[in-house]
């Protein structure tokens, strides 16, 4: 097999199901970043998320031949294999745990009396906690603990109409808050 720069879609499916590997390096160099950024934005610990991206590319490398073209593209079914083991991986017990473990070790020091604060310090939950509350309690099933918005919902008994309209106007409200 030749070694190329690009790959169609269906070329790169094709010699995915093959087992090709350079096909996978392909996917790999292409596709990690993208999938990453879908990582972090549901797990905001970066050291977990490599963990969580090695373990995306050993689903796709897995379960190729489950992936179907009449479906879907293929980016759009390694986003949801992303999501999916994303929100798993963050209701996992370990995780929680660890994340317990964590918050604790960074009170510790910035308790310590140091006084230099960065920007991620600054954090997205206080932001917003300036919402509604209607809006705050949205955004946190959705970012913070990674519900969909089907099951938000049904958590919350309301409309899927309306879990999708207060979620955008709850963005809406917050990139307003980010201006400021």
């Amino acid at each position: 097999m030749q070694n190329k720069l690009t790959y169609s879609e269906q070329e790169l499916v094709t010699l995915l199901k093959q087992r090709e590997s350079n096909a996978f390096e392909y996917l790999y160099d292409n596709y990690s970043a993208a999938l990453y950024t879908v990582i972090v934005s549901i797990l905001t610990d970066k050291e977990f998320a490599n963990d969580i991206l090695q373990e995306v590319f050993i689903k796709i490398w897995r379960q190729i031949q489950l992936y179907d073209e009449a479906k879907g593209r293929l980016f759009t079914w390694m986003i949801n294999l992303t999501r999916n083991t994303s929100i798993d991986a963050l209701r996992s017990k370990s995780y929680r745990n660890n994340r317990q473990n964590r918050e604790l070790t960074e009170i510790v020091y910035k308790s310590s009396g140091t006084t230099n604060i960065q920007v991620n310090e600054i954090g997205l939950r206080k932001l917003v906690y300036k919402l509604k509350d209607e809006h705050k309690v949205l955004i946190d099933l959705a970012y913070f603990q990674g519900f969909t918005q089907e099951e938000i919902s049904k958590i919350l008994n309301i409309p899927l109409g309306t879990v999708k309209t207060r979620l955008r106007a709850a963005m809406m409200q917050l990139r307003q808050i980010v201006k400021i």
